[in-house]
């Protein structure tokens, strides 16, 4: 038999998908894509994608390859998604823009900044502390960061360094060489913002437990530390996380950590939390539903939402915290829903479910040593209890293509 020209052979493909070969004029009426074969005219999503970002589709700057594979399935021929995604990171270090813009440069395609999700987004919702005074620590555009969520009124740990040098005494080449005058011109902190890991952990550790002793501030010194505390906002509470190394790196959960034992133990009491913000918070996956529903808005997509796919590498995060969405969606339904911080009302929830699919090519790993059943610690936050069956993903395949593979088996779409 005489081989089919490519218009042909489509045209023979779509009959074997039993698809209409052209339903109007134009282009052919389906179309082959990496082993797909691709309506033109598919019916709205009822289901979206949240994608972990380090471990999933890069590892530090490199991009792994399956990620490429995957949006080769996600793009349709227009170069637009088939679907409501959003990349949810516990990275905050970096501004929103820039976020996509180098995803946008790693994947090949253009993602736009508000379908990126960072660690600290959700504390646009915390609106009764814009206002505020606030401590900021972290690293990267710290200032453009807080401002960009609402806080007009920060300060550095930089800046408090600054004014009170004499706070900051564990480097000995730092350490003041004459002695200062004490200031009392120093506006009061009214509040601390934790937005990722910083650079100078001593400094940043002193400083802020200085803010949180003092009731914002820092050059008096007072005797009795106030309680509750000055009021703290934190977002990414990854123990650990993947880059190029072959060990997992300490990520923003061991600072906290660190904070939350020095404040125990100097005080006799528990630092406490505003908000919580970063997978595997609740907050954090209303946050992406609401994002998910305006991105289907403007692409004219009727149907709403029903079910979220939620990619990830972390068994403590990207698991836990779906699980943890899912098991809120459930209690939801039969009327015993808990608040989640926050101030601004949502809109109805449409999500009826959300399910956890790990990937083994980042911090989870098919060779790890819980994946023969041995019992491992517990590596989530504090404030977020034990619950083995939240870590169980719904699904466990190798890389966040065939995780793809799998979302549109389950949906019909392959």
């Amino acid at each position: 038999m005489a081989a089919l020209s490519g218009l042909a052979a489509l045209r023979a493909g779509c009959r074997l998908w039993k698809l209409p070969a052209r339903p109007s004029a134009g282009l052919p009426g389906c179309w082959l894509r990496r082993g797909y074969i691709v309506g033109r005219a598919e019916s709205p999503p009822t289901f979206g994608l949240l994608f972990d970002i380090d471990g999933v589709l890069v590892r530090g700057h490199r991009v792994i390859p399956a990620a490429l594979e995957a949006f080769g399935k996600l793009i349709n021929s227009q170069g637009q998604l088939r679907v409501p995604v959003v990349f949810v990171t516990n990275a905050g270090n970096i501004l929103q823009h820039s976020k996509a813009q180098e995803l946008s440069d790693q994947l090949g395609y253009k993602v736009d900044p508000d379908q990126v999700i960072l660690s600290h987004s959700p504390m646009k919702l915390f609106s009764q502390y814009h206002n505020k005074r606030m401590l900021v620590s972290g690293q990267g555009p710290l200032v453009e960061n807080a401002r960009a969520l609402g806080f007009q009124n920060v300060v550095t740990t930089d800046e408090v360094r600054t004014a009170f040098p004499e706070l900051d005494m564990v480097d000995l080449e730092r350490r003041p060489k004459t002695t200062q005058r004490p200031r009392n011109d120093f506006p009061a902190i009214e509040g601390v913002l934790l937005l990722g890991e910083p650079v100078r952990w001593e400094t940043n550790l002193q400083l802020i437990m200085d803010v949180l002793l003092s009731n914002g501030n820092p050059g008096t010194g007072q005797v009795t530390a106030p309680y509750p505390h000055l009021p703290v906002l934190a977002s990414n509470m990854d123990l650990l996380w993947m880059a190029e190394a072959k060990m997992p790196r300490f990520g923003h959960g061991t600072f906290l950590l660190c904070l939350e034992a020095i404040y125990r133990k100097v005080t006799g009491k528990e630092l406490k939390y505003e908000g919580l913000m970063g997978k595997p918070s609740i907050l954090t996956y209303q946050y992406a539903e609401d994002v998910m529903r305006q991105q289907a808005e403007r692409r004219g997509w009727s149907a709403p939402v029903r079910k979220l796919y939620a990619i990830g590498d972390n068994p403590v995060s990207d698991v836990y915290g779906a699980n943890l969405f899912n098991q809120h969606l459930q209690m939801a339904k039969r009327g015993e829903e808990r608040g989640t911080g926050g101030q601004q009302k949502r809109q109805p929830s449409t999500i009826q479910s959300c399910v956890s699919i790990l990937v083994c090519t980042g911090i989870h790993s098919s060779q790890d040593p819980g994946s023969e059943g041995a019992q491992l610690p517990f590596h989530g936050h504090r404030d977020f209890s034990f619950s083995p069956e939240l870590l169980e993903a719904s699904h466990i395949v190798h890389d966040v293509d065939e995780a793809v593979q799998l979302v549109f088996r389950q949906e019909g779409w392959a």
